[in-house]
């Protein structure tokens, strides 16, 4: 299938590849065109910004969690439906999971999806000297790198060094002027929210005029459309019998799910019924929920002013009704839970335990994860994949799951057969047994109300 694509990759974090990309998005938009938008890597909030963009939830693309195929296939079911997509990198463009490798970096991203990439390349501090970078990356290994980018680049500079980087096989795209009034700003967890950012959507609409102007978006588009067609199919998932409602927190607090996790959980038989752990009354009627990450340190008072929905959702999970709480819904489930301001609040309750800032990040970057036994809310011992990045600990972070990262194993995740809380952040499609696992579950509980 003919999907129109690019990938907008840089040498480092830092170089600006969301603000170019947002830039992008926002031009792309405002031609009148569909636009899909990706992020690399297990990234959450580059992808909310995207989505203030392009009106639409944006996606995350990880070599990582998935296996080529279910990569193609996570891609295309959702660049099928637009015009073209757009990939924003994760890191340096070659930076993988391991110091020396390329697996699941961008670089091996654009190579599974065959994407052509624009390189961003800063200049800020150099001139000629970012040709070189460009020469580096272009020479490092055979890659896609098609296009360049100079980001806080004056018009003078660029129109001096494009006609050298033609030279070397990459096509000139434009120039970025250094910005000032049109920046993401940076936080402890990446980027700020969405919501936290002043006059966000006018900054977007600017920043997408100046792009207009200084980068070649007909050259862009017309490098999308050289990509080749691209092969997949649905990977093969079960399916439980008939339909469970699930629970799906959606609010500021609770903003971290991955869309495809709720896809497949959608295949596998779910009815997903979103609601607000903070402005919401009452749970709504369903047969299992999750608790996704998010920023619930932020809105410690909001939260707990909430009695009534922190005690139906003590009740229900007390009742048995299945639970997966991961990271920022973890913390919820405490009895006690420190806030940003270092406030103690009283949460849930279903964990008799608190949380507590650290001041410092406890565990980061991607793991594999196993339950210890088969007694848990699996009945077995699949693998999975996830991540983890997070500053607050936990007096129980769990013993039930064993987890490995870089030839590291330690215990964590409470499994009480049917609550799965802790902090790691699970991609359901690196093992659909899992999510299927839990609805299981939930099934189970359905039946048993339905006897009564």
């Amino acid at each position: 299938m003919s999907l129109p694509r690019f990938m907008i990759a840089a040498p480092a974090s830092g170089s600006g590849k969301t603000l170019i990309t947002c830039g992008l998005l926002q031009a792309l938009v405002d031609r009148g065109l569909s636009v899909a938008s990706f992020k690399c890597g297990p990234d959450y909030i580059d992808p909310m910004f995207h989505s203030r963009v392009i009106g639409a939830r944006s996606k995350n693309l990880d070599a990582y969690f998935v296996d080529a195929p279910t990569l193609r296939y996570l891609f295309g079911r959702t660049a099928e439906q637009c015009d073209v997509s757009v990939v924003e990198g994760v890191m340096g463009f070659y930076d993988g999971v391991d110091f020396t490798g390329t697996d699941a970096s961008s670089y091996d991203v654009s190579e599974k999806l065959d994407i052509p990439v624009v390189l961003i390349v800063n200049s800020r501090g150099a001139s000629l000297s970012t040709l070189a970078v460009l020469k580096g990356f272009k020479d490092f290994r055979p890659n896609r790198i098609a296009g360049v980018i100079f980001n806080q680049m004056s018009q003078r500079v660029y129109e001096a060094l494009a006609p050298e980087a033609e030279r070397m096989g990459v096509r000139p795209l434009g120039y970025v002027p250094k910005l000032k009034d049109l920046v993401l700003e940076s936080r402890h967890l990446g980027l700020v929210l969405p919501g936290e950012v002043e006059e966000l959507r006018d900054k977007l609409k600017r920043l997408g005029q100046e792009l207009e102007r200084t980068v070649d978006i007909d050259g862009i588009l017309e490098m999308a459309r050289s990509a080749p067609d691209l092969e997949y199919s649905a990977p093969t998932v079960g399916r439980i019998d008939g339909t469970v409602r699930i629970g799906l927190a959606d609010d500021d607090a609770f903003c971290f799910t991955y869309e495809d996790n709720i896809e497949l959980l959608e295949r596998c038989g779910a009815e997903i019924v979103r609601f607000s752990p903070i402005h919401d009354a009452h749970l709504p009627d369903v047969d299992g929920i999750v608790l996704s990450g998010g920023y619930p340190e932020l809105h410690g008072e909001e939260l707990e002013s909430n009695r009534p929905m922190l005690e139906e959702i003590r009740d229900a999970i007390a009742s048995g009704m299945p639970c997966i709480a991961e990271c920022g819904g973890f913390m919820y489930l405490h009895e006690r839970m420190e806030d940003r301001d270092g406030v103690e609040r009283r949460m849930v309750g279903a964990i008799p335990s608190r949380t507590w800032n650290t001041g410092k990040l406890c565990r980061f970057g991607y793991v594999t994860l196993q339950p210890a036994d088969e007694g848990g809310m699996m009945g077995s011992r699949p693998v999975v994949k996830g991540h983890e990045f997070h500053y607050w600990d936990s007096e129980s972070n769990g013993e039930d799951w064993e987890a490995s990262k870089r030839g590291t194993t330690y215990r964590c995740i409470n499994d009480t057969g049917t609550m799965l809380a802790g902090y790691p952040h699970l991609y359901y499609y690196s093992n659909p047994e899992v999510p299927l696992g839990f609805l299981r579950r939930c099934a189970e509980y359905r039946d048993s109300k339905m006897r009564g």
